[in-house]
């Protein structure tokens, strides 16, 4: 099947090819703590942001673990820290005293979909919990969700977010590939008093069915649809492949408007980071990046 043809970035106004080179130059690179997490790190471009997931197969340890390894090559790291995955307080105390001593200052904390969680049921008493534990972390970012969530509602998911307000300093978005729901949810955030600045979640350079598969897992079957009827959305690295170019610059006019607050890029690898590190390399050219 045919996938018609990028518009591209050339006729986008020059503040919105400012805007998205400035976020594409500088993304944060998702990884997953799983076995080749380290060698394929080897791609990753130098001193750069690398946030690392919470497995519930492999547990937080792992995560930190990861997050300690790529201090030391030189990359900023950011844990994930999932609340059903914390047994109690002991456990976190080991988990943040674990990072002071590896140096990490950055964190993201969310929910979890552990089967059996312990002491921290969501993300907003782990978030809490952490503050008042004495937080070694001078940066916290939090999930929220253009497309809502599988399992809770929209307003009780704007009450949630008003609460971790005070106590974060990003939001982070769900992966979607509708930048007209991502757009009008920007808008809806800071009409309903959300000024927690945006770092956008998108995907890496990644197969469809990958894509699809994940997709309904984490809820957003109205996206993955979306982008089945929208085939100029596919990206035109590898045939049968999503890049994120035409998000992008779809979103360019939002990512310019300072009125949103976007301040950085999230990109989720599913550990694919050569092939997402080249995609970053050939938007920057295209872009006109020096």
């Amino acid at each position: 099947m045919a996938f018609r043809k990028r518009r591209g970035t050339e006729g986008l106004p020059e503040d919105q090819r400012a805007a998205l080179k400035n976020l594409v130059a500088q993304p944060k690179f998702e990884l997953i703590p799983l076995s080749s997490a380290l060698e394929r790190a080897q791609a990753l471009p130098p001193g750069c942001v690398v946030t690392v997931t919470a497995s519930p197969t492999h547990g937080l340890e792992s995560t930190l673990d990861l997050a300690c390894e790529l201090l030391t090559m030189g990359h900023d790291a950011i844990p994930h820290l999932s609340a059903h995955m914390v047994h109690d307080r002991a456990h976190l105390e080991s988990l943040l005293q674990r990072a002071r001593d590896c140096g990490l200052h950055r964190a993201f904390v969310v929910g979890g979909d552990s089967k059996e969680p312990g002491e921290y049921h969501d993300g907003l008493s782990l978030l809490r919990a952490i503050h008042e534990h004495g937080t070694p972390f001078t940066e916290i970012g939090v999930p929220s969700y253009p497309e809502g969530h599988p399992d809770i509602a929209d307003d009780v998911l704007l009450s949630v977010l008003r609460e971790k307000q005070p106590l974060a300093n990003y939001m982070a978005t769900q992966m979607s590939f509708n930048p007209g729901a991502i757009s009008s949810w920007i808008g809806r955030m800071r009409a309903a008093g959300i000024t927690l600045p945006v770092h956008l979640g998108t995907p890496g350079v990644a197969e469809l069915t990958k894509l699809m598969t994940i997709s309904t897992r984490i809820g957003i079957a109205d996206s993955a649809r979306y982008l089945k009827k929208n085939r100029s959305m596919i990206g035109h690295l590898i045939t049968g492949s999503f890049g994120p170019d035409a998000l992008l610059e779809q979103l360019a006019p939002t990512i310019a408007d300072p009125s949103a607050d976007i301040r950085a890029l999230h990109v989720f690898t599913f550990n694919q980071v050569q092939a997402t590190v080249d995609w970053q390399r050939r938007m920057l050219e295209e872009l006109g990046s020096d």
